[in-house]
């Protein structure tokens, strides 16, 4: 979900352009699509990347958009999308290994995996967590189909988007989300515990809940998208600091495997029409350490398809080797604004240079 956008700049009358410089975000499928990979980062967060979408799926196949990825123990990459097959599972070389998921979700949103490669999908269409087996079998699921809270009442659900697995106990907290400004908090059989947050700007307020983790502490990291920040929590939802001067911080993934945690954080396009092609406003990935030092950081243009650049990051992961996926909502936030309407790059893999 992102701003209105038009389809093209030339299809507006001067008027209308002038009128909307600051809400409409031209299209830039006009730029140079293709080209060589290149390599960007800071060593030793270096990466390659070519620009095409990633994952070989059959031609009769589409994602329409990926909007998350998880990858499990033996590194498969599970990819949500809101295509022919909502849960399509890949190899490391992008080779489709299975799939499932038909008939279930109404708006795939945010998917993630415990230690012991369990699956929780989060659908904000219809307001529900559910959490599988890594063969797809249902678990349990919180929320009913078509109940929704009422719009910042603060009760579960509101159009949730992610859900963050305490590895310690497998408690589990729930990002709700755009119409609340809530986490939730549930124990491993899914039995609520209690919730923390508010609207607001505030230390502990929330502007877009958009996604959660935790590290190997168990403190609790909050994209707080639209205060274009990361917030830091105990697990009893205390506050504990914020990283801030980010673009709008979308998604984020923290890698627990090293001997210390690292922080992946997709970003944003923060301009509006007037410097839609303004540099370092994002879209792109941040990397840190523990204490919000920027490790790496890797996209410098402004959003398209060009090799390099990225539309939306709406969920990230990264695998055992380091490389870093990326799912984009390109179609919600411009592909269905294209006059034809049509799908777009929503899948990248950035491979780690060692």
């Amino acid at each position: 979900m992102g701003k209105l956008r038009f389809a093209n700049r030339n299809e507006m009358s001067i008027e209308e352009e002038k009128e909307n410089l600051e809400y409409g975000l031209p299209s830039h499928e006009d730029m140079q699509r293709q080209g060589k990979p290149v390599k960007f980062g800071t060593a030793p967060f270096i990466y390659q990347i070519d620009g095409n979408e990633w994952g070989n799926i059959p031609d009769d196949w589409t994602l329409k958009e990926a909007t998350s990825v998880a990858v499990n123990s033996i590194d498969e990459i599970i990819v949500f999308n809101r295509g022919t097959k909502p849960i399509m599972i890949f190899d490391i070389d992008g080779n489709l290994l299975r799939s499932w998921g038909e008939n279930i979700f109404t708006n795939a949103h945010g998917i993630s995996v415990d230690s012991f490669d369990n699956i929780y999908c989060v659908d904000s269409g219809d307001n529900t967590v559910r959490k599988f087996t890594s063969s797809g079998e249902l678990i349990y699921q919180i929320g009913k189909e078509g109940e929704r809270a009422e719009k910042m009442s603060g009760l579960p659900f509101a159009v949730p988007t992610q859900v963050a697995v305490d590895e310690e106990n497998n408690d589990i907290y729930v990002a709700d989300g755009y119409s609340n400004a809530k986490v939730h908090k549930y124990n491993q059989d899914g039995e609520y515990l209690f919730s923390w947050g508010e609207s607001g700007t505030g230390e502990g307020q929330f502007n877009i809940v958009h996604n959660i983790s935790t590290d190997r502490n168990g403190l609790v990291y909050v994209a707080d998208r639209e205060n274009h920040r990361v917030q830091i929590f105990d697990s009893e939802g205390k506050y504990i600091d914020q990283w801030i001067n980010l673009s709008r911080a979308a998604c984020l993934y923290i890698d627990k495997r090293g001997n210390e945690d690292i922080f992946y954080v997709g970003e944003y396009f923060s301009g509006i029409a007037s410097n839609d092609t303004g540099k370092d406003l994002g879209p792109r990935i941040s990397i840190f350490d523990k204490t919000g030092k920027l490790l790496s950081r890797l996209g410098v243009e402004s959003y398209g398809p060009g090799v390099g650049r990225f539309y939306s990051p709406h969920g990230i992961s990264v695998d055992s080797k380091g490389n870093i996926y990326v799912a984009e909502v390109s179609y919600s936030d411009y592909g269905q604004f294209l006059n034809p309407k049509r799908e777009l790059r929503s899948l990248q893999k950035l491979s780690k240079i060692n």
